[in-house]
C-alpha cells in the first residue's frame, strides 16, 4: 500500500497500524511523509494520533479479551506472576514505554488486561507518542 498516495489519512493508518501487533515501523512512515514535504506539525499530530488509537485498541483487546488467549502470552504461570508484578509495582507509568518496538504493544494489551487506570495511561501514552515523534520530527529538520 502506497501511504503516501492517501496523504494523512495514509499516515494515520500507518501510525495506527504500527501500534497493533503488526510487524511496522511508525518511524519510518512519518520519515517518508516528511521527505514528502508533508507539514512537520500536521504530520505530529497526525501520526501520534494514529499510534495512540492503535495502542488504545491494544487495551481495549486486554481488557476485553479471552482471559485464556491473553495468559498464553505469559508461557508459564511464573512469567504471568513476574508481569503482573511489573504492572502492580509501575502500573500506569508502564504508558511512558508503550512507545518502544516490540514490547510496547503487547505491554498495552497487558495494562488493559491487569486493569490499570485509564486516564493516567492514556495521557502518558499520549505523552510518551508525541515526544517520540517531536524527536524525530526535530532530528530531520536538523
Amino acid at each position: 500500500m502506497d501511504y503516501l498516495e492517501y496523504g494523512y489519512f495514509g499516515l494515520f493508518t500507518a501510525c495506527f497500524l504500527a501500534a497493533t501487533i503488526l510487524p511496522f515501523a511508525s518511524e519510518g512512515a512519518l520519515l517518508l511523509f516528511l521527505a514528502a514535504g508533508f507539514d512537520p506539525t500536521v504530520s505530529l499530530i497526525v501520526a501520534a494520533s494514529g499510534n495512540t488509537l492503535g495502542g488504545l485498541t491494544n487495551y481495549l483487546l486486554g481488557l476485553i479479551g479471552n482471559p485464556k488467549r491473553i495468559n498464553s502470552l505469559f508461557s508459564s504461570p511464573k512469567r504471568h506472576a513476574k508481569f503482573e508484578g511489573l504492572v502492580k509495582r509501575y502500573g500506569y507509568w508502564l504508558g511512558l514505554v508503550s512507545w518502544l518496538p516490540i514490547v510496547g504493544d503487547p505491554l498495552t494489551i497487558l495494562l488493559g488486561f491487569f486493569r490499570v487506570k485509564f486516564m493516567p495511561f492514556l495521557i502518558l501514552m499520549v505523552l510518551a507518542k508525541l515526544l517520540r515523534y517531536s524527536l524525530i520530527i526535530f532530528i530531520w529538520n536538523s
